[in-house]
């Protein structure tokens, strides 16, 4: 299964599976500021998924292919890099022929048109930014 290169994230909901990690828990945000309809699923229980609910997600504990049944053809689900393709839910949006993009694709569809500028490096990154 090739993952898909790019969606417009705010044309249908969106299903994030690994909600609860670092990188896909900021693009949750983002787009519950941006009124996009956000679900998603992790393995365990986190205060991280507790702050994602409380801002409007519908989030699970735990994979199974049925919290993509209120997705429909517009819809896009996203993988986390952690997330192998014999998850379940990742299974079954390819099953299902739903749109299924990497953390970096959908990073790329949040900052479609817009400026970004990016800090890397080992040394100085908290420093330049404080």
């Amino acid at each position: 299964m090739t993952l898909a290169a790019r969606r417009d994230l705010a044309a249908g909901r969106v299903h994030l599976v690994g909600i609860g990690g670092a990188g896909l828990s900021g693009i949750a945000r983002v787009l519950l500021a941006r009124g996009v309809e956000v679900s998603g699923s992790d393995g365990v229980a986190s205060p991280t998924l507790d702050a994602l609910g409380a801002l409007g997600a519908t989030v699970s504990v735990g994979h199974d292919p049925r919290h993509l049944d209120h997705l429909g053809p517009s819809d896009t689900v996203v993988v986390s890099a952690a997330v192998k393709p014999d998850n379940p839910e990742y299974a079954e949006a390819v099953r299902r022929g739903l749109t299924v993009l990497s953390r970096a694709a959908a990073m790329a569809a949040l900052m479609e048109g817009r400026r970004v500028v990016a800090g890397a490096g080992t040394h100085g990154k908290t420093t330049t930014t404080s």
